[in-house]
């Protein structure tokens, strides 16, 4: 047939105008013989250019006429579709959705006629009509053909808008009910002893048993059997064993028409690992004794749907009282908090932008957080039980479990998620939740969704838009109606209860609900300003608290900083605006005493938690701090006057210490937690020493000034000593100190020595003066002679003692010391006098070394407080600190003169350097750092949650899984906390009994 001219180019115009994107190709199909009669029919045209894909579409009717037995056939199918708009609508539609079902009416040509009624049963089928649609299934390849003939009728008015997605889920769940029961029957059919034997009852699970199936997805399962009437127990489990396995094949394997979908029975007691039947009274005796938190919360969706329903029903009223008290359990909210995190966290990296399910802003967060509700509310409020998401999401509204317009943004984004979904999965009949980054996918799912503009665009700002949603108000779902409860702004809106409210605040881990409700009315209540802008942070800062080991504290802490700051104009914007300082301040606040109570005496300070002009939470260099202090110096009027203005610097700088501690151990939602602990030991170690040595040099120039003006009599000098020394101080550490003076041209000795120790006697006067400040606490008792020894000591005295009266134990001390303050040649030249000494040119004598051992041993055995757990002593304890360091400087005194890189103060330094010149073996010194860098940890940690200094773990159970949470465990591992402790403490003595002991001497 010759084409009149011009006719091409009116065709393929029309073609592009009904969307289609390859109009030479659909000109050549329009051409074929089959449609030969249509081939200019605008209805047609007209019903192929309103599907999801009119390429797809014409090519599939093409196949389909292609397919039929017969010329009267063919005929017939024409005049249908033309005549009937419903079934051409259905037909059409699916054609251009999807290739799998096209595939399907090509092999069996005559299915399209299951589109053709449209009578009112027909527009919601149930489970029976389902089962009628595959009762003549006898065999598994029958039941594929069959199951997909009553997909097709789902799909069909899916696509063509005649159901919505709650219907068309709940649809194929109806047909997998159907599907499991006629593959049962099936199943029975082969084996009627075994049926004889058992009674089997099917429970459905996941989003089959919550009456919200996708169109391809594992159908979750649990088996339930009990023996009949005079069976051996045993027996019948087995029995039933071979029906459930029988069924699951006839499912999931693959035959000539495919497979229908895998049976998944992996939610059962013990996972794969357990027995796929159980008894009921076997199931409960599992639950009751060993079930996790997500057990209980996959069985909120458990309904039985095949064999023995009887059976089924009395499981399900068994399970239920079971599943309503799960949020008693303790650590509930955290461990399904942290179940969605590790599902997150193992997306591989390449999905995660594309994952409409497990991702970020995905189909998860909205059950995860109906799920949490539902376990805590549900308890009381029976109306809450429903395991279809959207229908209790509706219940928690209406309870006022959720604020209203939450819920309608999330039912709306979690509608469109799933038609994504439910799109992606339709294409092909397979199962995936990623979106495809094919462009005429894209485009198809789009035009399928009704974008039709620009389909790919609108589909991924539309998609872009209800995931940010759901990424925004998932966490915020659970703590916001706390707020409205106590706020009570809106009129007519369904709030929780006094007790519901106090139900959830137990179940995030409150201890003291009442006090909780009582900060939050004070914080949110009222039309003001503040008080909506409270009303935007708590939802989020709340959760925040959850996660730590002690909410009750991090709110009660954050009330006191806002009552405190509440009236100035940055406190709240800074929280608002700038994204790290409120989950900051959140960390800081409930992580233990120490911080939050340097923060109450000078709240301010929430500025440093700000990416801003605050000056962040580096650790500011010891120059900075010593001109910030010396400058204090300088304006104050008196020398208390300066050193209160010190101590200021240093309770702010021991706040931003604390807090990037903090900050860095427990990680945010932008920043992991800091891998290398090594580091926070290092960073803390160093800033806490810094600014003590800064505090020092401030003091001591404002005793100087006040008492004599510009110049002291004598040259004076600070040693710092021990850990001081070391730039090793942790927060609750004293400074150990020696000091040194000599008297300048002209001053008499006992002059200068009177100056001396009154700026001695002065500095640490005001260093202890109660204040809001902590003190500094200076202790010299590092001295020559100990205690009985001056103070205060001339160079050419410390000369003479340590040329004549020096004990080993004093060389060991001045292992560490470095001068931190004061006159800098004067300290120079007391490091160049004792140098020989703590690195002697031949090294230790015998002798030497077994008097350090015998020090050692007996520190160990006097030192150790009475009663405390030595394992779990992280200073004196086998493995601790003291064990480590003696260990390294054992090995400074034998070969610091012959190898420079031991002659330094720090001890993981020193232990580096000893690895380098071979003194001790790689596995050995990262064995030995292990164990500092922990017990230095532990140390730290104490001193941050119990605001006060200690060497052993709480026994508070609070305050101890606080430590936990600092040192990386999660809520409820604080056993595993104190047993890895043990391990790396017993690794590190076995190398200490080696290398300081002489087991095996080096």
């Amino acid at each position: 047939m010759t084409a009149a001219p011009g006719r091409r180019s009116s065709t393929f115009t029309r073609l592009l105008r009904h969307g289609f994107t390859d109009a030479s190709a659909a000109e050549r199909l329009l051409d074929s013989p089959e449609l030969a009669p249509l081939r200019d029919d605008p209805v047609l045209l007209e019903a192929l250019g309103g599907t999801a894909d009119p390429d797809l579409a014409l090519l599939g009717l093409v196949r389909l006429l292609e397919a039929q037995q017969s010329p009267g056939a063919r005929r017939e199918l024409l005049d249908t579709l033309i005549a009937a708009k419903p079934l051409r609508d259905r037909l059409l539609g699916v054609l251009g959705a999807s290739t799998a079902l096209a595939d399907h009416l090509a092999r069996h040509p005559d299915d399209w006629q299951a589109l053709v009624m449209y009578e009112a049963y027909d527009l919601h089928p149930g489970v029976e009509e389902f089962e009628a649609g595959l009762a003549e299934a006898t065999d598994p390849v029958s039941l594929r053909v069959a199951y997909r003939r009553c997909l097709l009728s789902i799909a069909a008015r899916d696509v063509c808008g005649t159901t919505g997605l709650a219907e068309s889920a709940a649809e194929l769940a109806d047909l997998a009910t159907a599907t499991l029961r006629a593959a049962l029957k099936i199943a029975e059919a082969a084996a009627p002893e075994d049926v004889a034997l058992c009674r089997l009852a099917v429970i459905a699970m996941g989003k089959c048993g919550g009456h919200e199936l996708n169109y391809v997805s594992d159908v979750d399962v649990i088996f339930v059997g009990e023996a009949t009437e005079g069976t051996d127990e045993t027996q019948a489990v087995r029995a039933a064993t071979r029906l459930a396995s029988h069924m699951m094949r006839v499912c999931s394997e693959t035959t000539v028409e495919g497979s229908i979908w895998p049976v998944d029975a992996n939610l059962r007691p013990e996972g794969r690992n357990g027995p796929l039947v159980r008894t009921l009274s076997s199931h409960l005796a599992y639950y009751q004794r060993w079930a996790k938190t997500w057990e209980f919360q996959a069985l909120l969706k458990a309904r039985p749907v095949a064999g023995d329903l009887d059976l089924g029903a009395e499981y399900v009223a068994a399970v239920q009282p079971l599943v309503w008290k799960a949020a008693e359990r303790e650590n509930f909210v955290p461990d399904v908090q942290k179940m969605r995190r590790r599902v997150v966290e193992n997306i591989p990296v390449a999905e995660v932008d594309r994952q409409l399910k497990l991702g970020p802003g995905g189909l998860r967060d909205v059950e995860f957080a109906v799920q949490l509700l539902q376990l805590v509310h549900g308890r009381a409020d029976t109306s809450l039980r429903s395991g279809t998401t959207l229908d209790a999401l509706g219940a928690l509204a209406a309870g006022g479990y959720v604020g209203r317009a939450d819920a309608a943004q999330l039912d709306e984004a979690y509608r469109f998620l799933r038609s994504m979904e439910h799109r992606i999965q339709l294409f092909r009949l397979r199962r995936t939740h990623l979106v495809p980054e094919d462009e005429a996918e894209l485009r198809r799912i789009g035009r399928s969704l009704g974008l039709r503009t620009d389909p790919v665009a609108d589909l991924h700002r539309e998609w872009r838009r209800h995931a940010g949603v759901v990424r925004r108000l998932h966490e915020k779902l659970f703590y916001r109606p706390l707020l409205d409860a106590v706020a009570q702004l809106a009129t007519g809106e369904a709030r929780l209860s006094t007790e519901a409210a106090r139900e959830r605040m137990v179940a995030l881990g409150y201890a003291d609900p009442a006090s909780a409700l009582r900060h939050l009315e004070a914080l949110a209540s009222g039309v003001t300003r503040k008080a909506a802008i409270q009303r935007t942070l708590l939802p989020v800062l709340l959760g925040w608290f959850a996660d730590s080991a002690d909410p009750d504290a991090g709110l009660l802490n954050f009330r006191k900083v806002s009552d405190a700051l509440g009236k100035t104009p940055w406190y709240l914007r800074l929280l608002r605006d700038e994204g790290a300082a409120a989950q900051n301040l959140a960390r800081v606040l409930s992580a233990g005493r120490l911080a939050p109570d340097l923060l109450m005496r000078a709240p301010e300070a929430v500025a440093l938690l700000g990416d801003g002009d605050g000056g962040g939470l580096d650790p500011r260099p010891r120059a900075h701090l010593e001109q910030e202090i010396y400058a204090a110096v300088r304006r104050a009027d008196g020398a208390a006057q300066a050193v209160t203005a010190a101590r200021g610097v240093r309770r702010r700088e021991l706040f931003r210490t604390a807090a990037a501690d903090i900050v860095g151990s427990y990680g945010t939602e932008e920043q992991p937690a800091e891998a290398d602990q090594g580091a926070l030991v290092d960073r803390v170690g160093g800033a806490v020493s810094d600014l003590t040595a800064a505090t020092l040099a401030g003091t001591l120039r404002a005793v100087v000034r006040d008492g004599w003006g510009d110049e002291l009599p004598t040259r004076f000098a600070v040693i710092g000593m021990g850990r001081f020394g070391g730039h090793e101080l942790s927060y609750g550490s004293d400074a150990d100190v020696l000091f040194v003076h000599e008297p300048r041209d002209g001053v008499d000795e006992r002059e200068a020595s009177q100056a001396a120790n009154k700026v001695v006697s002065e500095m640490r006067r005001l260093l202890q003066i109660p204040s809001a400040d902590p003190p500094l606490l200076i202790d010299a008792d590092l001295r020559p002679e100990g205690k009985s020894g001056p103070l205060v000591r001339t160079l050419t005295s410390y000369a003479a003692y340590y040329r004549r009266w020096a004990l080993t134990w004093e060389s060991h001390a001045l292992l560490r010391a470095e001068p931190v303050a004061g006159d800098e040649d004067l300290g120079r030249r007391f490091i160049e006098l004792i140098d020989p000494l703590r690195f002697p040119a031949d090294g230790l004598a015998d002798e030497a070394v077994r008097e350090i051992r015998r020090l050692k041993a007996r520190m160990e055995s006097e030192r150790l407080p009475r009663g405390a757990d030595p394992k779990l002593h992280a200073k004196l304890g086998p493995g601790g600190l003291s064990d480590v360091e003696w260990t390294v400087q054992l090995m400074q005194l034998r070969h610091g003169a012959s190898e420079p890189g031991l002659r330094t103060t720090r001890t993981r330094e020193a232990l580096a350097a000893a690895r380098a010149a071979g003194l001790i073996t790689d596995e050995d010194a990262a064995t030995l750092d292990e164990a500092w860098v922990l017990a230095t940890r532990v140390r730290n940690a104490v001193m941050l949650v119990r605001g006060r200094a200690g060497d052993t773990f709480p026994t508070e159970p609070r305050e101890l899984a606080a430590v936990g949470r600092y040192l990386g465990y999660g809520p409820g591992h604080a056993g595993d906390m104190l047993d890895a402790y043990r391990r790396t403490a017993r690794r590190a003595r076995g190398v200490v009994e080696e290398l300081f002991y002489g087991v095996a001497e080096r």
